[in-house]
């Protein structure tokens, strides 16, 4: 498999951009190679800034030449731009809503030897706060490409965050970027997979590993942090029933946060998150960090286990619930002694729940009315007093209506009927 980094798609991108747009300009602080903004200073000179080691300039020139009508893309390590310079950003950029894309490169704990004042692992959870701020994290070299074209389109300002260790190309030149939509990689039922970065390659690993044991997954590329994409995570989430966030970022305030505030308003539903843990970086290689802090297949493999696991014993605990319920409940449909019928105050005595049933149909509204309002619903006090059915009772104590009352002994009835042998 090819290995390239997402920097290197991203200087790719900068000389496409150049070529395409001339209100495209490059700030960069003193990491131009690094940053592989290189390219575009080497074929468009004239529209290249080296500001320096001066990150809060940097950021205040380009808001200022955005306010001039360019499209600016300033350049740094992640620490520094948002990491330095957030403030400026805030107020310079965002507040005013200029279209200036900001680069984070070599984020992530894989920056590896630099260690921890040169690992960004916080901040998707700085930009992703900030309101009207696109956020963008491609998973490989070609989506970095073509995330790099498609934030120059983008009315406001956007955050591009980059690695510097290279990664398998997992997408095609084929594959449609849109910033805002997710890519499902792959299909199944049993979780859904939410990754982005470096971790989507982790997934599709993941995957491979837990096909071979019956387990079926969604892997989603959600690149897009903010915006989320709303649809596409929450359709999986309901159909797998489970999901786990996979990024190499903190769990706080980054894709998992998105997600776990996504599914709470409109799918909630178990959620496990691989990400760092509330620690610092370290120094070692890439490889070595990945494994330490736990985001590799094997942590995304595991928590899927666990959750599906949870699952099966939540069903069978459910069903085990159910058919114990439902042999409880053969006595609704026997006569208890002829003293414990219930005696309406119209005369009729009603010997067990399907002649209720039957009542109830011909009962005038105001027989109903006597054994539930004046009596506090002598029904349900029967029921459960009788049958020992609290789950009906309680149905019938808050059914307000004759007519309510009936569908919810109806439904009793039914399911009753059906799961009896």
């Amino acid at each position: 498999m090819k290995l390239a980094a997402t920097r290197d798609g991203f200087g790719e991108g900068l000389v496409i951009l150049g070529d395409k747009n001339p209100h495209v300009v490059v700030l960069c602080a003193d990491l131009t190679e690094s940053t592989r903004a290189d390219a575009f200073r080497k074929k468009f000179p004239n529209r290249f800034v080296e500001v320096g080691v001066a990150e809060q300039n940097l950021a205040g020139v380009a808001s200022g030449m955005a306010a001039m009508g360019k499209i600016p893309f300033i350049c740094s390590y992640a620490t520094f731009s948002p990491g330095r310079n957030w403030e400026q950003i805030r107020t310079t950029i965002a507040y005013n809503q200029q279209p200036v894309k900001i680069v984070g490169a070599h984020a992530g704990i894989s920056v590896g030897p630099d260690g921890a004042t040169h690992q960004a692992l916080e901040d998707v959870a700085l930009m992703r706060v900030l309101p009207g701020m696109t956020v963008i994290v491609p998973c490989d070299a070609i989506e970095a490409r073509k995330a790099t074209v498609a934030a120059a389109s983008i009315n406001g300002p956007v955050y591009l965050r980059l690695g510097r260790e290279k990664l398998p190309v997992i997408t095609k030149e084929s594959d449609v970027f849109t910033a805002g939509t997710a890519n499902v990689l792959r299909r199944g039922d049993a979780c859904a997979i939410v990754a982005c970065g470096s971790l989507v390659h982790e997934a599709l690993l993941a995957a491979d590993v837990l096909k071979k044991e019956d387990i079926s997954v969604t892997v989603i590329n959600s690149h897009t942090i903010k915006p989320l994409d709303r649809k596409t995570i929450t359709e999986s989430a309901r159909a797998c029933g489970t999901v786990v966030v996979a990024e190499e970022h903190q769990i706080a305030g980054g894709l998992g946060g998105a997600v776990a505030e996504l599914l709470s308003a409109f799918c909630p539903v178990p959620v496990r998150f691989i990400g760092i843990k509330d620690r610092f970086g370290e120094s070692g290689t890439a490889n070595e960090l990945m494994r330490a802090f736990g985001l590799t297949h094997k942590e995304i493999a595991d928590a899927v286990r666990g959750l599906v696991r949870k699952q099966e014993m939540k069903c069978k605990e459910l069903h085990e619930a159910e058919t114990a319920l439902a042999y409880n409940r053969k006595k609704l449909l026997e006569a208890p002694k002829p003293e414990l019928y219930f005696r309406t105050r119209s005369g009729e005595s009603i010997r067990n729940i399907p002649h209720l049933k039957q009542a109830l149909k011909k009962m005038s509204d105001d027989v109903y009315s006597h054994h539930v309002t004046e009596h506090k619903n002598d029904f349900a006090m029967w029921i459960r007093d009788v049958f020992g059915d609290h789950a009906l009772a309680d149905a019938i104590q808050h059914a307000r209506s004759k007519s309510n009352a009936e569908k919810e002994i109806a439904k009793v009835l039914r399911e009753l009927y059906l799961k009896l042998p």
